[in-house]
């Protein structure tokens, strides 16, 4: 999401301190950081944030609960419906944009699947692969790192995949918000109330 989305809303956290205190322990401290799907007012989906700050959202008019996902806050004087999916209630312009080029971003875009065996792994046990190697004046861009498993980044050492008798899971692309949509339907596999929001 835009700075500019972020600090619209940012002075928000007072408006909700008085129904949140004391809520950080037990299950009302897991239901402040279940994510909540974020859609634009044209209901297309744009964010996921924790659900604290979609409470705020809501409370600040910001936002309306679209979906509720059966949990309550309780605080000493209200119980408040702890959100799944909210809207924007004025339409938010979303640039195209691609996510900064990183090693996590890269193992985040590829789900830590190594792009040659198809292996997962913890990040721990991923390296960043180039496809077309740098010696052969391959680039550090989104179109040339893949994650790879260390065995098979040995097998390919310093040769193009085919020639290392090697095939790409997928051809790698820049990650941004429509690549960022399949990670929303990863995280809304664990609540059906995202689902007739999400391309699926």
């Amino acid at each position: 999401m835009s700075g500019r989305w972020n600090n619209s809303v940012g002075g928000g956290a007072h408006l909700v301190s008085a129904a949140i205190v004391g809520t950080h322990q037990g299950s009302n401290g897991h239901a402040l950081h279940a994510p909540v799907l974020v859609l634009n007012a044209s209901y297309e989906p744009i964010n996921v944030c924790a659900a604290r700050r979609a409470i705020v959202l809501v409370l600040k008019g910001v936002a309306m609960t679209e979906e509720e996902n059966g949990h309550f806050l309780h605080a000493a004087r209200l119980a408040i419906r702890v959100p799944s999916v909210i809207r924007l209630l004025e339409y938010r312009r979303i640039p195209h944009q691609s996510r900064a080029l990183s090693r996590k971003n890269i193992l985040l875009r590829d789900r830590n699947t190594c792009q040659y065996c198809g292996e997962v792994l913890p990040s721990s046990e991923l390296t960043l692969d180039h496809v077309a190697p740098r010696s052969r004046g391959g680039a550090s861009t989104w179109e040339n790192l893949v994650a790879c498993c260390h065995p098979c980044n040995r097998q390919k050492g310093n040769q193009l995949p085919a020639e290392a008798g090697m095939k790409l899971l997928r051809e790698p692309r820049a990650f941004n918000l429509h690549t960022s949509r399949h990670i929303m339907r990863l995280m809304g596999r664990s609540d059906d109330k995202w689902r007739k929001y999400l391309f699926y």
